[in-house]
Parts: structure tokens; sequence; C-alpha cells
């Protein structure tokens, strides 16, 4: 069975920096593709960036293009969201997310698999 653990997350002020991580478990195989989702109050889960198994191609929402950079490592079966230059509205629940396939067209769509959520809250 397949899990995802996020962990990372936390308060920080307004201009700060953030890690998160996500560790695979229960895969006999890397996922084709990662990536972060996030969930603000009242609002629906949104794409925040992805990544494909080889780490080669990444994708952002505009809006945290130039500040947040995704990676993994694939030793490790772990994916990272590393966050700059945090803003208020970037306060959410963010998730990991697990995709056995990819498509340069797809890259925005979630896969089947889910984390808990790990909570991030940027104070003005």
């Amino acid at each position: 069975q397949v899990q995802l653990v996020e962990s990372g997350g936390g308060l920080v002020q307004a201009g700060g920096s953030l890690r998160l991580s996500c560790v695979a478990s229960g895969q006999t195989f890397s996922f084709a593709k990662m990536g972060w989702f996030r969930q603000a109050p009242g609002k629906e889960r949104e794409f925040v960036a992805t990544i494909n198994w080889s780490g080669v191609r990444t994708h952002y929402t505009d809006s945290v293009k130039g500040r947040f950079t995704i990676s993994r490592d694939n030793t490790k079966n772990t994916v990272y969201l590393q966050m700059n230059s945090l803003k208020p509205e970037d306060t959410a629940v963010y998730y990991c997310n697990a995709d056995s396939y990819y498509s340069i067209s797809d890259y925005y769509n979630p896969g089947n698999y889910w984390g808990q959520g790990t909570q991030v809250t940027v104070s003005s």
C-alpha cells in the first residue's frame, strides 16, 4: 500500500522560507510524476508544482514561479518543495501527490496518491 508522508510545514513571516519534504513508501518503483498541491480555507485544491521521474521536467503555477523549487531524490523516494519569499497568500495546507504516469500535456493534474497534508502559514 502506497503511503506519502509530508513534513516541514509551519508558521513563518512573510519573506521567509520553508522546505517541505514528502517520503513515499510501499511502491516498488519510483513514481513517474510527483508534485505538490495546496488548499487554502474556502478554496479548491490547486496545482503548485510537479516534477517528472528524472527531474528534468518541472512545472509551476504562475504565482510561485521564481520563488518555489521542486526537486526529488529517487534514492530516498522523496520529493521536496523549497519555498522562498513566502507571501501571506501562500498560506494553505500543502499536499504531496504521486502519479504512476507523466505527460507533458497533463502535468497539472494530480495522480491517485495523496499525503495527509502539512499546514503552511505565512504571517504578514
